[in-house]
């Protein structure tokens, strides 16, 4: 069967939070130790559900299973256990960066362009609304994914959780519309 790529309503958010709960606990271990490994289960993978309501969130379905997701956000807010600066402020699409939020693969869908897609849905859409920027805080498994989609390292960064664990991340952004050398890259 081949993924259909679909808006996420509510109805899907716990097959979400079960999806990016699997998706940390299968593929972080190659990057992050385990209390690293187990606080990301906790604290990224809630489904924000504004994402839903914004109609900015997608699901990748096959033969009815989500098996990826991932969107992106017109509001001031980064990641998902973001608190500090972070609010439901809409963003200004002459002057700020929309969000990359939340993409999450099944492990044994990873590598097939899921994620591509999913990003790609991004670009088209927040282009649409007049953003020229993207912006993201990539979890270490998720770089090599944005790098191959044009996002550069802005800088490295540190998350901290809520229960004092720290995760190692890079904040990426890549314009909207890719100048062609780097289309093709």
């Amino acid at each position: 069967m081949e993924p259909v790529l679909r808006l996420a309503v509510r109805a899907d958010g716990p097959v979400i939070a079960e999806l990016a709960r699997g998706s940390v606990r299968e593929l972080f271990p190659a990057y992050h130790d385990a209390a690293e490994t187990a606080s990301a289960m906790e604290y990224i993978t809630t489904l924000d559900l504004t994402l839903v309501d914004d109609g900015t969130y997608y699901v990748h379905e096959v033969d009815g299973e989500i098996v990826a997701c991932g969107g992106w956000s017109r509001r001031n807010k980064l990641f998902n256990a973001s608190t500090a600066g972070a609010d439901e402020r809409l963003l200004d699409p002459a002057t700020e960066p929309a969000r990359i939020r939340a993409m999450f693969v099944r492990k044994d869908w990873t590598r097939r362009g899921l994620g591509r897609a999913i990003l790609t849905a991004c670009v088209d859409a927040a282009r649409a609304e007049g953003f020229t920027r993207l912006a993201l805080m990539a979890t270490l498994p998720g770089v090599p994914l944005y790098k191959a989609f044009g996002f550069t390292e802005v800088e490295p960064a540190k998350l901290p959780m809520p229960d004092g664990v720290v995760l190692d991340a890079v904040a990426m952004e890549r314009p909207i519309d890719l100048p062609e050398k780097e289309k093709s890259a």
